[in-house]
């Protein structure tokens, strides 16, 4: 095998997926984050969740959300057919597992924008191929004038999240990674850092044992 075929098979070498879960207190600029990532990687997809809620004006089925009954949710929660779930209120967010299983066999990364408590659960099913990156905000001033500058919520809703933001930052040590984001674009590569970095574990690279293994009869 010449040098440059070596490298051609290198990079068409099969690779199995990964879960990258990006979590932050509200305002922290997780989804900023996720959606830069989303629009500049080609490689990653973002996870669509099924609700049973009904569907807002503007919302796509399939793009936003697989919008299904109560009684469909409760089903695939008996089959064991959704990674992770939680109930909002009087509505239920889950994740359906063949759809995830079907990108991570292809070769694709799914992001997922949630909590602790989904991040948990799909520790518990996935953790193999799990990722875990917090965002941090850079300060509790910092993270207080984000949230009075981004909406026009009333002061009392701004110090329900502040109190919300106590609890989900509580939860950083059951994370892989912890970034700071005192600067988007600092914070963005530091992301795709690790998303690069990850892609490139032994456990991933599917054809790396025949690729070492032809290598070897050659020597």
């Amino acid at each position: 095998m010449s040098k440059s075929e070596a490298i051609d098979e290198l990079s068409d070498m099969a690779r199995r997926g990964l879960l990258l879960v990006l979590s932050s207190p509200s305002g922290a600029g997780k989804t900023t984050i996720a959606r830069r990532l989303l629009n500049e990687d080609p490689g990653i997809s973002l996870s669509v969740s099924l609700t049973t809620r009904p569907a807002r004006p503007g919302e796509v089925e399939g793009v936003d959300y697989h919008f299904v009954s109560h009684s469909t949710f409760q089903e695939l929660q008996e089959k064991d057919e959704l990674l992770e779930w939680a109930q909002v209120y009087d509505n239920l967010y889950g994740t359906p597992r063949g759809a995830v299983i079907e990108m991570l066999d292809k070769g694709r990364d799914v992001l997922f924008d949630i909590d602790w408590q989904g991040a948990q659960q799909l520790s518990e099913k996935m953790s193999r191929d799990l990722v875990r990156v917090f965002v941090l905000p850079p300060s509790v001033k910092a993270l207080e004038e984000r949230l009075m500058t981004r909406s026009q919520d009333s002061r009392e809703v701004v110090a329900r999240r502040m109190s919300e933001a106590a609890f989900q930052i509580s939860h950083w040590a059951e994370y892989d990674y912890v970034i700071v984001n005192d600067d988007i674009e600092h914070s963005l590569a530091k992301v795709r850092s690790i998303l690069n970095a990850e892609r490139m574990k032994r456990e991933r690279q599917l054809g790396l044992s025949t690729f070492v293994r032809d290598m070897q009869k050659e020597l």
